[in-house]
């Protein structure tokens, strides 16, 4: 019986490894999406709330003003394969004792430093000093379009595999997170534990984006950047759209409408 059940964990992990390496090689040459009329047009006629990146001058043009390293940052989308098989992604709620949204819903990552060579160099970093996660046992695979945060950073999603969750090493600061967990990355284009809140910035409305998620580490909001990082995210590995209907644009789409506009 123990042979069997051995043999069972050892085809699951093989399994696993055969996805993450899969959506290794499917993110490998990831350019980001191009601008075409068919393109924004189904976005259009879907009414998603989610469209597309434009072209990569236009997204140089809307960070022009967020270039330098005080200026920008970079969390890491941890990716895994969870009992099921299914992708599950690595999330932290920040310390309470934290000046900056504390309490709220996280990927690890922060802010680049002198040190750091690039942005997956960051996201590692930082990875490392909020939840002890070794650089070693993950495999960047991707760096996603930059996002722009309410407090004006250039934040770069960087997508990394971990191929064996069972070496990670929970190892907390306490000073910067309160808890670490994990959910199911596809989540993020469901409509089942989806909804959305009205909000307005500069006297322009947008929609808020919040993930009611319920774990056996107690129950979580994941809301507002992370939402959207990981809603982007969840699009490009599992190639479409969410299934959630908005009317308003996401904070993101309104900067680059406003941008764009300028």
């Amino acid at each position: 019986m123990d042979c069997i059940v051995e043999m069972e964990c050892l085809r699951k992990e093989d399994r696993g490894n055969q996805t993450l390496q899969r959506i290794a090689e499917q993110l490998q040459c990831y350019k980001g999406p191009r601008r075409s009329k068919e393109i924004e047009q189904n976005s259009i006629d879907t009414g998603s709330g989610f469209r597309l990146m434009e072209a990569q001058d236009a997204e140089n043009k809307q960070f022009s003003c967020a270039n330098g390293r005080d200026r920008r940052a970079a969390v890491l989308i941890c990716l895994f394969q969870g009992y099921e098989g299914e992708l599950r992604v690595i999330l932290t709620r920040r310390s309470m004792k934290l000046a900056s949204f504390p309490g709220d819903v996280a990927l690890p990552g922060g802010k680049m430093e002198e040190g750091d060579v690039d942005d997956s160099a960051t996201a590692l970093r930082e990875a490392m000093e909020e939840i002890g996660l070794d650089s070693n046992l993950v495999q960047v695979v991707a760096n996603l379009e930059p996002f722009i945060s309410q407090n004006d950073l250039r934040v770069v999603p960087v997508v990394g595999l971990l191929a064996r969750i069972e070496d990670f090493r929970l190892v907390l600061n306490a000073d910067e997170v309160e808890a670490v967990f994990d959910a199911p990355l596809e989540m993020f284009l469901k409509e089942e534990n989806h909804r959305c809140e009205e909000r307005s910035w500069k006297g322009w409305k947008y929609v808020l984006h919040c993930f009611d998620f319920e774990s056996e580490k107690g129950d979580f909001l994941i809301c507002g950047l992370t939402a959207s990082i990981l809603i982007r995210a969840a699009s490009v590995i599992y190639q479409r759209i969410p299934c959630f209907n908005e009317h308003l644009p996401d904070f993101q789409q309104l900067q680059r409408t406003l941008n764009n506009g300028a």
